[in-house]
């Protein structure tokens, strides 16, 4: 992009790489005489002073300082039209650089005041000029109106008439485009038809610009064919707005760092982080530097402010490409699953050209949100920014809180892929990342290739700086305090802010708590910051205890014993719930999640504001101010030494009970909850007020996360206990609940959870969850799609052994008053798995029996959940059929042997190849060695790790089942079980009972023998 840099009314053009870092002003006008407007050359060779446009661009220099802006951009010369690569990545960057500019400036020639002075015209004289200013009509000028979040219109004279705010409403009457869209919401939120609509009068010199002006209005990337006519030109806009409208990804709710959950959220104060801020920005700017830049400090340090403030400033100048907070405890921020469609969804829009690559992914595999983090980060990520227009523009991906992602081998997988980043050419992506100095993440970015990242110890900056910053807080929050409060000009006294410094450093956590907590109005500051210093003496608690524990020793003061322990349980009761619960919730869906008053739950929280975020309105959830707040409670070295000391294990027995009360209750869970009229009824089609409001927030909570609950209160469940009585009565209406909220999915692996908690596998419980699980499996597709199918279809087609069915018969419709004999058991088949697309070759089930393995002819190798029979990952990587896989004994190796003469060895967890080994054989089977350090094939056994020769002379291990011709047979060739032609195989696997069979079709299927 090219400025004009504005330096004593002089106009200097200065070329920038990518997205300009300095604020700039941007002018819309309308095009007079070409003769008349000046140009990239007039600029280059100071020649077109002369020309009638020039007094415009003198204009737009000139407010622009006045507005203190040393740059300003203006299309008639800052762009070299003679360049057709030049035009194209301005015309399909205009929306952006508009959108990006601090200012934009208006310039109507047909609009006079009549003199340099304003108030000669009234403003109702210059309003009709106004009103029908040719700018109004112009095709470009359509975006240049919405684009910007600052405009101001100004006369021939340079006199301002108002914004776009103050003129909003006759700018909307003139336009006929929706004062929302002025107001900046977003526009895929209005039709197609309805933004097309907006440029129907408008009028451009070439035809074709007509439709080009509209690209920015829809974000779409595609090339400009002058001479096409506008009629072709519009046809390819439909099709770039038809590939591009349908991508619908999920995205993690209130991850990026602007949402609502982080709106107040503090930043770095103004002085305070300046060199560190500095030094990241200089990173991020330096096409040279690492791709990864790694924050790294203890609990406290303040690593989210800065995280934040970083974010708000890669916005500001338009760098940002993507942000992520993690949260743990809330929802689908405290894990994975939603990571990388996330980052996706905010690059699309971002990086002109993404989406053609990202929607091809789509169609190709719908089920990619589902599927693991490898093929998330490769389909969505990582080919479309390499097949996308190579651009001069510089992003920032900002991660923070790494740390509190729940999985590790989410950790190791996601800094392994983002390592990934250094290979792109077409855009340059930055990613920045924040975290606790955890082990396994110091690990990940060990392992990742020299040159990748560079990382900063927060803890270990200079203490000086450190310390300055947090006087600086202390001083600024404290003054305020002692404004608003009237206190003396001097309090807090040099001494006792020294010691409040003192007592922080290194922990903004600290410096932030305790303003929070001296400035609450319902005590006297003095008496609170004196609370605060009695422990700086104190050497033997932590710096986190001296955070929160005057905070929390103020809830029981001047109480005696009774009323103490009657304190105290309430506090465990309300504040326990809250830090354990999986997802937050409002004061309202607590107190009917927990059976407390509202009124009780409030005052219980009222003293808690420094530590907890407890909003006035009572719907919106309670959340943790940090993190620390949580481990503070329930550190174990706290039991029987305080009394604030949250016992996990209880508090989530107490839940499973809460939600299990609440999930049985009158206003629990129902047949048909939702009252809806027809069977067939799609969940996409129900409307979402009636499922919010017939599953309030509370009860969605209960469905989602109590058999979570119980799998960390350790529960067993024994025959005729509250989880197997439930089940008996509620199994149905909770499927069915699960299915309107769009988490039908998740139950197939809650069944699994909870037959893990199983006290022993022969029991009338352990029946039941078998018989749910092949229950769910079989009937899973129309379960996800019309939630009342539940009772009619599944039902009907169950077998009728089936206890499921068995139980809840009479919930089958009434209407139905004869049923065909349905089939007494249920099929041998478990499940049909569907991915590949040729044949079968070899498959194979990793040591714990969680995960399997196949290989086939299409050249790849696919990783599934053998519970779930949910795809995993897809390896690729070989050229040719794949003949046979194999797990290493630890499970964390999966070996595959290929016709293109290699073995390759992957990473289980992240599908990521660690090795290539060449052979000279063709490989037909292969297994690992006792120890994992040889593979054991058919032509002998390899070394895993390179040695003077691959092959090792070695008899052949045993390799389980084969298929030949119409059988399944031992490896002595012994034929076990003849195959229907139904069921004819290109290979098989056995083991404890189970048989999986690869077919020529590409499907897999799973028998219990």
């Amino acid at each position: 992009m090219r400025l004009l840099r504005v330096n004593d009314n002089k106009l200097t053009p200065v070329e920038f790489l990518g997205t300009p870092t300095h604020q700039y002003a941007i002018l819309s006008h309308t095009w007079g005489d070409d003769n008349e407007e000046v140009n990239f050359r007039d600029l280059v060779k100071n020649t077109g002073k002369t020309k009638a446009g020039y007094k415009k661009i003198q204009f737009c220099g000139a407010q622009a300082a006045n507005d203190g802006l040393e740059f300003c951009w203006v299309d008639t010369c800052c762009i070299n039209k003679s360049s057709d690569a030049e035009l194209s990545e301005a015309i399909n960057s205009m929306f952006r650089w508009y959108q990006n500019a601090a200012k934009c400036y208006v310039y109507l020639s047909d609009v006079s005041t009549g003199s340099s002075d304003s108030n000669v015209l009234s403003q109702g004289e210059w309003k009709l000029a106004f009103q029908n200013s040719r700018w109004f009509r112009r095709g470009w000028t359509l975006q240049e109106l919405i684009a910007p979040r600052s405009v101001e219109f100004f006369s021939v004279e340079g006199n301002r008439l108002g914004s776009k705010s103050s003129l909003i409403q006759e700018i909307h009457e003139i336009t006929g485009v929706p004062v929302l869209a002025l107001q900046g919401s977003r526009l895929s939120g209005f039709s197609v038809g309805e933004r097309i609509s907006w440029a129907a009068r408008r009028q451009t010199k070439r035809e074709e610009d007509a439709v080009y002006s509209l690209l920015g209005i829809f974000d779409v990337h595609m090339p400009l064919i002058y001479g096409e006519g506008r009629q072709k030109a519009l046809n390819r806009l439909r099709r770039e707005i038809k590939e591009n409208i349908s991508i619908n990804l999920p995205v993690a709710k209130g991850a990026s760092f602007d949402s609502h959950m982080e709106e107040h959220n503090p930043k770095c104060l103004r002085g305070t982080r300046t060199e560190l801020l500095h030094h990241i920005m200089e990173w991020a700017k330096d096409r040279n530097s690492k791709p990864i830049f790694w924050l790294n400090g203890m609990a406290g340090t303040g690593k989210s402010t800065i995280a934040r403030t970083l974010a708000q400033s890669f916005a500001d100048q338009g760098q940002l490409g993507a942000s992520f907070f993690f949260k743990k405890g809330e929802a689908e921020r405290g894990n994975a699953t939603r990571f990388f469609t996330t980052i996706a969804t905010y690059l699309m829009g971002q990086v002109p050209g993404m989406k053609s690559g990202m929607k091809e992914a789509i169609d190709a595999d719908p089920a990619i949100p589902e599927k693991a983090l490898k093929d998330q980060f490769e389909k969505l990520i990582l080919q479309p920014l390499l097949q996308a227009p190579i651009q001069t523009i510089e992003l920032v991906v900002v991660i923070d809180a790494l740390d509190e992602c729940e999985r590790v081998e989410d950790i190791r997988a996601i800094l392994q892929l983002l390592s990934r980043t250094s290979d792109l050419t077409p855009v340059s992506l930055r990613v920045f990342v924040t975290s606790r100095p955890e082990l396994h993440i110091h690990l990940g970015f060990k392992r990742m290739p020299d040159g990748t990242y560079k990382d900063l110890i927060l803890h270990q900056v200079a203490k000086q700086t450190i310390e300055h910053d947090i006087r600086l807080f202390l001083e600024h929050e404290l003054g305020e305090i002692q404004q608003e409060r009237s206190l003396s000009p001097n309090w807090p006294s040099k001494a006792q802010m020294q010691a409040l410094v003192d007592l922080a450093v290194p922990l903004f956590i600290f410096a932030a708590t305790i303003c929070r907590y001296i400035g609450d109005r319902r005590d006297n500051p003095r008496k609170r910051l004196e609370a605060i210093l009695q422990y700086q003496s104190v050497t033997y608690i932590s710096k986190l205890d001296k955070t929160y524990l005057p905070i929390l020793t103020q809830l029981f003061e001047d109480e005696d014993e009774v009323d103490m322990q009657r304190r105290t349980s309430e506090f465990r009761e309300v504040v326990g719930s809250i830090i354990v619960l999986e997802s937050p919730l409002s004061i309202s869906s607590l107190a009917r999640l927990l059976s407390i008053p509202k009124e009780d739950i409030r005052c219980g929280l009222d003293s808690l504001r420094s530590v907890l975020n407890i909003p006035d309105c009572e719907y919106i959830p309670i959340r943790l101010l940090h993190l620390s707040f949580r481990e503070f409670l329930v550190d174990p070295r706290k039991k029987g030494k305080s009394p604030f000391w949250i016992d996990e294990k209880e508090t989530h027995e107490r839940l499973v009970a809460k939600c299990l009360q609440l999930m049985s209750s009158s206003e629990g869970l129902r047949q048909n909850i939702c009252n809806l009229q027809r069977l067939g009824t799609l969940q996409s089609e129900i409307n979402k007020c009636i499922i919010a409001k017939s599953l309030p927030p509370e009860l969605q909570y209960a469905c989602r996360y109590w058999v979570h609950h119980l799998e960390q209160s350790k529960w067993h469940i024994h025959d005729g206990d509250v989880i197997h009585l439930f089940l008996q009565k509620y199994f149905l209406y909770w499927l069915e609940a699960m299915s309107l909220i769009g988490d039908a999915y998740k139950c197939i692996h809650m069944i699994h959870s909870l037959q893990t908690l199983e006290y022993s596998d022969r029991s009338l419980s352990s029946d039941f969850l078998r018989d749910a699980k092949r229950f769910i499996l079989r009937f899973r597709p129309i379960l996800e799609d019309a939630p009342l199918q539940i009772y009619s279809s599944a039902l009907i087609f169950a077998p009728e052994i089936s206890i499921i069915r068995k139980t809840f018969i009479e919930h089958i419709p009434g209407w139905i008053t004869q049923l065909s004999k349905m089939k007494d058991d249920w099929d041998t088949c478990r499940n049909t798995l569907e991915g590949h697309t040729e044949s079968v070759n070899a498959v194979a089930l990793s040591p714990d029996g969680q995960a399997m393995v196949s290989a086939s002819d299409d050249c790849t190798v696919m990783l599934w959940d053998s519970k779930t029979g949910a795809g995993l990952s897809t390896l690729e990587g070989h050229t040719r059929s794949v003949n046979a896989v194999a797990f290493s004994p630890d499970g964390q190796v999966v070996a595959s042997a290929s016709y293109d003469r290699t073995v390759r060895l992957w990473d289980s967890k992240t599908g990521t190849n660690q090795n290539v080994i060449n052979v000279d054989e063709y490989i037909r089977y292969l297994n690992f060695s006792f120890g994992g350090y040889y593979l054991d094939t058919n032509k002998g056994r390899i070394s895993i790790y390179p040695t003077s020769s691959s092959f090792l002379p070695q008899q052949v291990c045993s390799f389980g089942l084969f298929v030949q011709q119409d059988w399944v047979c031992n490896d002595k060739m012994e034929k076990l079980i003849w195959l229907p032609p139904d069921f004819r195989v290109s290979t098989a696997y056995f083991r404890d009972r189970l048989l999986i069979l690869g077919h020529v079709s590409g499907f897999i299927t799973f028998l219990r023998l």
